[in-house]
């Protein structure tokens, strides 16, 4: 039984940047049928029509997903954009190659997203600016201390704001997550890192103290159905 007091630190299969089969697209697939169940896209979608006020008029919205995966975070905020009328430009963001290719196949009936392999603490990276940056199960990959420095670094580089769309770790999450992705068969990466995943991810308290960290005074920081945490500053 592990420890939830505390942060897991062991990696997740899924951090293998060089990960490349077709237990990963599977992988992929199942991810993103959890999250259609557990209505995870939702927390993202909320937190678009919160800053939807404070759009820019005239010109087209800028958005990039970071940690973007399988690109289903994307295309849900595409599916939004398009009802509401509103002209995006949105660009997922991965360190591995495989996620890239993956993604921009599962978007080929969307032009207005595209991908890019980059290191979102590069030089490179950093000089870019958007309108919005989400980041969707993509923050519990870091340490406390790296992720206070990142959001540090996205609030500089979002002119309206930035969504976090994370986990909260907490016992049902946790044992609910793991006996799902076991009745439901799930392939081995998805039992491996759904639970680990609960077990990386941050209390509000944690939360609180890494936003203070990243010198972040005005935020919300909201829990959400199911067992998620929606950040937005």
């Amino acid at each position: 039984m592990p420890d939830l007091s505390r942060r897991a630190t062991e990696e997740e299969l899924m951090d293998d940047l060089t990960l490349a089969s077709d237990a990963l697209r599977q992988n992929l697939d199942e991810l993103e049928t959890i999250n259609t169940w557990l209505g995870g896209y939702q927390v993202v979608l909320d937190g678009l029509q919160r800053l939807r006020p404070r759009f820019p008029e005239g010109r087209t919205l800028r958005l990039a997903d970071l940690g973007s995966g399988g690109g289903d975070t994307l295309r849900h905020i595409a599916r939004w954009t398009r009802k509401k009328g509103i002209p995006a430009e949105l660009v997922g963001v991965d360190a591995n190659a495989f996620m890239i290719d993956y993604a921009a196949a599962k978007a080929a009936g969307f032009p207005e997203i595209s991908f890019a392999q980059q290191d979102i603490f590069s030089p490179e990276f950093r000089q870019q600016h958007f309108d919005i940056i989400t980041c969707s199960l993509f923050c519990h990959h870091f340490s406390s201390e790296a992720l206070a420095l990142l959001l540090r670094q996205l609030k500089e580089q979002a002119r309206v704001g930035v969504i976090i769309n994370d986990l909260h770790r907490q016992p049902l999450a946790y044992y609910s997550i793991k006996w799902l992705t076991r009745l439901l068969g799930g392939s081995h990466l998805v039992q491996h890192d759904a639970p680990l995943s609960v077990a990386r991810a941050f209390t509000r308290c944690e939360w609180q103290a890494i936003l203070r960290a990243a010198g972040i005074e005005k935020y919300s920081l909201r829990w959400c159905w199911a067992f998620r945490w929606q950040v937005i500053f």
